[in-house]
């Protein structure tokens, strides 16, 4: 199982995340809803849309903004809608490491297939 914890607690349990950039996205289902309060904070991402936010509290501790989703995601983000990724802190255990290229790696790469 894929778990997002924050200050001892598990605030999400699933045993697949959807993975965009490097970030894992908890489908609905998974949240522990009795942690999460939505924030009223939102951020714009060029190419998945607008981000709403919720505040992670534990034990009366608040971690303001410290997951976030996209309600209504571009096309080309629909995977994610509704999924919440998780930061500031909150720790993402049990996944299994992923190995991403870097951009370097893979022009190099690009380059040496085109000559």
């Amino acid at each position: 199982m894929i778990r997002a914890v924050w200050n001892g607690a598990v605030v999400a349990e699933t045993p697949r995340t959807v993975r965009v950039e490097g970030n894992h996205y908890f489908p609905p289902d998974a949240l522990r809803r009795e942690f999460l309060t939505e924030s009223a904070t939102k951020s714009l991402c060029p190419w998945k849309g607008v981000a709403r936010y919720y505040d992670v509290t534990v034990d009366g501790e608040v971690n303001a903004d410290a997951g976030w989703y996209y309600p209504n995601p571009s096309p080309l983000a629909r995977r994610i809608k509704d999924h919440v990724a998780f930061w500031h802190g909150v720790t993402i255990e049990g996944a299994p490491e992923v190995s991403t290229p870097r951009l370097a790696d893979r022009l190099a790469g690009w380059f040496a297939r085109t000559r």
